[in-house]
């Protein structure tokens, strides 16, 4: 398809800078195609109301780390200023990166991140397209995850951090409270929602909570530079679903209850792990997963999820859901009715689109 039908104009307003409180204070929109009402302006508070018991939420418990290093390239004695961004792990001391400004940066060149008292080094072993690069410190494992976070910075995304710079806050903002393993570059933010209060409300519905892993990538940022989709390569990212996870939600939908993916990201590792048949298998390892309309989902029968990006591959994923005209309109709607877009913005609760539409 092309991706210019992916696109729409979203007044800079509209961006949320910094999230509402309390969390599940957030509107969200609900989305169900083909029917008589097909939009339901609510709040995230109504969503045990609109589950059935029975129905399950599925997390993901990414944690996410300072993956933003600030420095400078050094070659012989002379220094140039250097960004990277860490989006995955390939070994205990290397990263995969996108690294700013890129274009002079030659394989072997030193960079060096500094903090007050902690100073850390890499080396460029190899260079890509589009500024990419593997890094190799010098250190590893648990050493190397502890430099990160004191000379690292949060991730904020571009649109945010092009606005403001991250603070302290950020370091709590941007973080689920499901947050457990260490390795995202970006938050799963429709989990940003949730709050013990809501967690407690869901249980007393009858609704279960399962989690899966994700580890966000970086490339989640990147704009589409093709014209078409089909000439899109997405980045990947490592997730897991564990035996036990994966069992529940087959029973979940064996009982006729549905799945209810919260976030893309998990949506992504569970269509990731699903069979054709539907069958949820456990799964760890990578996954460069890229959904777009016309694509059959096996393991989810919902999404929640924040509002997306013009042109982005998200939006991509959405109207695969719930259907390209449906999710125009439904985005023409929160626009025109106030709704906060983003990774700090509302949310939405889309279902699927009738088969054929």
């Amino acid at each position: 398809m092309r991706v210019d039908e992916f696109d729409f104009d979203l007044p800079n307003e509209r961006i949320a800078l910094r999230p509402i409180r309390p969390r599940d204070a957030a509107r969200m929109l609900v989305v169900k195609p083909g029917h008589e009402n097909p939009l339901q302006d609510k709040g995230v508070r109504d969503l045990p109301a609109l589950l059935e018991p029975g129905d399950a939420l599925v997390f993901n418990d990414t944690k996410v780390i300072p993956a933003h290093l600030e420095g400078h390239r050094l070659r012989g004695d002379i220094k140039a200023n250097i960004t990277a961004t860490l989006h995955l792990r390939e070994a205990p001391d290397r990263w995969r990166a996108f690294a700013r400004p890129a274009k002079k940066l030659k394989v072997a060149d030193k960079l060096i991140f500094e903090s007050a008292d902690t100073r850390l080094t890499a080396t460029v072993t190899e260079k890509f397209e589009g500024g990419e690069v593997v890094l190799v410190f010098d250190q590893a494992g648990a050493d190397l995850d502890i430099t990160i976070a004191s000379v690292g910075h949060v991730p904020l995304p571009p649109y945010i951090a092009h606005k403001r710079g991250e603070d302290e806050q950020d370091r709590q903002d941007y973080q689920t409270i499901f947050a457990e393993k260490d390795g995202a570059v970006a938050a799963p933010t429709a989990g940003l929602h949730f709050t013990p209060e809501l967690l407690s409300a869901l249980g007393e519905r009858g609704i279960e909570q399962h989690r899966v892993t994700l580890h966000v990538g970086a490339g989640t940022f990147l704009p589409v530079k093709a014209d078409d989709t089909s000439d899109h390569k997405m980045h990947a990212e490592w997730g897991e679903i564990s035996e036990a996870t994966a069992e529940a939600l087959l029973a979940v939908r064996a009982r006729g209850n549905k799945v209810v993916s919260v976030g893309t990201t998990s949506l992504r590792i569970l269509e990731s792990a699903a069979q054709k048949s539907g069958t949820i298998s456990p799964f760890r390892g990578e996954t460069s997963i890229f959904i777009t309309p016309g694509y059959r989902f096996r393991a989810i029968d919902a999404l929640m999820t924040n509002f997306h990006l013009p042109r982005s591959t998200l939006f991509m994923l959405v109207s695969a859901l719930s259907g390209l005209e449906t999710m125009h309109g439904a985005y023409s709607h929160a626009i025109g009715n106030q709704y906060r877009f983003y990774s700090y913005g509302d949310a939405s609760l889309l279902f699927p689109a009738p088969t054929g539409q």
